[in-house]
């Protein structure tokens, strides 16, 4: 009897190798802000979960100067670890300690990460494959959150990309009833997170994004796939959570937003 268990047992072995097999190797980049940041001791222990950052191409003068190819590494790693500490102690996931990095490049590995983040998305330049295997990724069930972009010129350059993966549907506000901002925190009061700037300009918006805008694009069954953080950096709230000088309330927004969209994308 037990004999006819054993080729499903192998079978199983063999799956679960293979998925293994398909994720790309954790891999730390060069960045704009950093480099050869320190690894945390459990870098390479296995977890349940991990949010990967995507790397895309930048458009090369939106604002009338050159933006860097490594523009999708704003804030990185220093954000991106902090984020899952947080991540780790507000919740119960078993959350990697270091984030993992991912390419629209026509592969399989981005449909192993179930949430992905992008920075400074009102610079991204995709290509049509891109933005197709974009939206394949999200409606295959995964989950975008957008943040750290700012004004109407980098919105319009945003949305561009958004058209192409999706010409069918409408970047819409998120209902303050929407469970996004209810799942663990209640957000009914948010405000605008400032960037790093605020320390030294005391300004709440870069360019002419004077107001933040919780947006969003959803699917046929009414659930949350893409997450847009527009006029507010998050990321820069995370990066200088440990900062004495930055602000604790536009920290502790940012980590309740973060945990809300986490645990939004693992339920729904």
């Amino acid at each position: 009897m037990r004999l006819r268990w054993l080729p499903w047992l192998v079978f199983i072995a063999i799956a679960g190798w293979g998925v293994l097999l398909a994720q790309k190797p954790f891999r730390q980049y060069g960045a704009m802000e950093y480099e050869d940041f320190p690894l945390p001791a459990d870098w390479n222990q296995p977890a349940e979960w991990t949010r990967a950052r995507l790397r895309y191409r930048p458009v090369f003068a939106l604002h009338n100067y050159r933006v860097p190819s490594v523009q999708w590494t704003v804030d990185y790693p220093r954000s991106d670890r902090h984020l899952l500490q947080g991540v780790r102690r507000l919740t119960r996931i078993d959350t990697r300690s270091v984030e993992q990095v991912v390419d629209l490049d026509g592969g399989d590995d981005i449909y192993n990460w179930p949430m992905l983040y992008a920075v400074e998305p009102g610079h991204w330049n995709l290509t049509d494959d891109q933005a197709g295997q974009l939206r394949e990724f999200l409606l295959r069930g995964g989950f975008l959150m957008v943040d750290d972009f700012h004004g109407t010129i980098e919105w319009n350059n945003f949305a561009a990309g958004v058209r192409k993966a999706f010409p069918d549907r409408e970047i819409v506000d998120i209902d303050n009833r929407d469970p996004i901002f209810h799942v663990i925190y209640d957000l009914d009061d948010r405000y605008q997170v400032p960037g790093l700037q605020y320390l030294y300009t005391r300004s709440m918006f870069e360019y002419d994004g004077f107001e933040a805008k919780w947006r969003g694009v959803y699917d046929d069954r009414g659930r949350l796939m893409m997450a847009i953080c527009h006029n507010m950096d998050l990321g820069d709230a995370w990066e200088h959570s440990d900062n004495p000088v930055y602000p604790e309330k536009f920290a502790a927004l940012a980590y309740r937003i973060a945990v809300n969209y986490v645990v939004y994308d693992l339920t729904h």
